[in-house]
């Protein structure tokens, strides 16, 4: 009679272990449907292990962007400020812990928690009560950490998407910078050759006219990239297009640039700026450099550095000093205008292409065939660099005015 009496609550115990069991993974799976947040699951998680499992003391360290214990309880380490030592990042299978564990060694065992082969956690238990069905106890915590990984993977995604619809609107921002069309006249063609970097590029040129005796053609670069230096650049072209209408006097011109600039991109981003303004009435040709590589003038079979100007634009307002440069050109010239890009683009031995090598293909190439010589620049680079990929955005902006 006795013995019956104890199989009969021995099975009277076991039913309720497996409802409790039971009640745990109704009431995960329910977090889970609800799409409650990681926080809240991670808190289900670890009271269904203290009322309903009697678990005493756990660490479930989780792999994010790096290994942080997620759920602690019942310990008399903080193991919510600790890393999770190199030791366990392979761990594939469950085994005991000892002293030689430094610093778990108040836990009896450690499993891996893996989905596709992947390790995703690593829970540390304590001593578990007799009645703690394990297989049941990993494959609550396997769907709960798989929940979440689902949960970071759907967030990976939207923020990729988010990305790309970033990127389209930049680069729609940055086709808009453009001039759609360049002349190409006896009296004035000019030729552009533009290669981003990445998906979206911080170079801008463009090709203003003023009114019938005036044009005015520039070059730009800005210290950042994406979507922020996108539309910095595009309230950049946008002012100074607004500004052309009101004067051609660059010191006002510049000086409000700059001051656009520096308020907008908070004195941490700056912009390199190259603009010159040709008359066709008097023959001369004004220009400012702000910071940019010098674009080399070709008259008369002569090579001149513009550099007159000032520093770069958004990093001091107001600007330190200010120089007009001024150049008559009665006859025939040419204009070559490019981004750091170029010069800085890295060869195998990690040498720059350098200025040098750029003035010499300018000495070399016929200045009937801006489009050419662009072509003929890019060959070089490429035949420079080898196999080392591009670091900048490539742009060049040739100009010749016939006289």
């Amino acid at each position: 009679m006795r013995d019956s009496n104890i199989v009969s609550l021995s099975a009277d115990g076991g039913v309720q272990i497996k409802e409790m069991e039971l009640n745990a993974l109704l009431e995960v799976t329910q977090a889970i449907n609800n799409n409650l947040s990681e926080s809240a699951l991670y808190k289900i998680y670890k009271f269904t292990l203290l009322g309903n499992l009697g678990i005493g003391n756990l660490a479930l360290f989780v792999l994010d962007d790096d290994w942080t214990c997620k759920v602690s309880f019942g310990t008399q380490a903080d193991f919510t400020s600790m890393h999770l030592p190199e030791s366990f990042h392979t761990l594939n299978e469950s085994r005991g812990l000892s002293t030689a564990d430094v610093g778990f060694e108040e836990f009896g065992q450690v499993f891996p928690v893996m989905h596709k082969q992947k390790l995703l956690a690593v829970l540390f238990i304590g001593n578990l009560p007799e009645t703690t069905n394990t297989t049941f106890l990993m494959a609550l915590t396997n769907i709960i950490i798989v929940a979440i990984e689902n949960k970071k993977l759907a967030r990976r995604e939207l923020e990729q998407e988010a990305f790309r619809k970033e990127m389209e609107i930049a680069r729609q921002v940055q086709h808009f910078l453009f001039p759609k069309d360049l002349p190409c006249t006896d009296q004035l063609d000019i030729a552009a050759s533009y290669f981003p970097h990445n998906e979206v590029g911080g170079d801008y040129y463009d090709y203003i006219p003023i009114d019938d005796d005036q044009f005015l053609v520039c070059i730009a670069d800005v210290s950042g990239k994406g979507v922020p230096a996108a539309l910095l650049m595009s309230n950049f072209q946008a002012s100074l297009r607004m500004l052309l209408r009101k004067t051609d006097d660059f010191n006002e011109i510049v000086a409000e640039l700059n001051r656009q600039v520096h308020r907008n991109g908070n004195g941490e981003i700056f912009i390199t700026f190259f603009a010159a303004i040709y008359n066709y009435s008097t023959g001369v040709l004004r220009y400012v450099n702000c910071g940019h590589n010098p674009p080399i003038l070709r008259y008369r079979e002569e090579l001149e550095m513009l550099e007159d100007g000032t520093t770069v634009l958004g990093m001091f307002d107001p600007l330190p000093f200010f120089t007009e440069g001024q150049t008559l050109l009665e006859e025939t010239f040419s204009l070559y205008s490019y981004t750091d890009g170029i010069t800085e683009t890295l060869n195998e031995h990690d040498e720059e292409f350098g200025q040098e090598r750029f003035v010499e293909l300018v000495k070399a190439c016929c200045r009937n065939d801006l489009t050419g010589f662009n072509k003929k620049v890019i060959a070089s680079l490429d035949e420079f660099r080898g196999n080392i990929p591009y670091k900048d955005d490539i742009t060049l902006l040739t100009c010749k005015v016939t006289v």
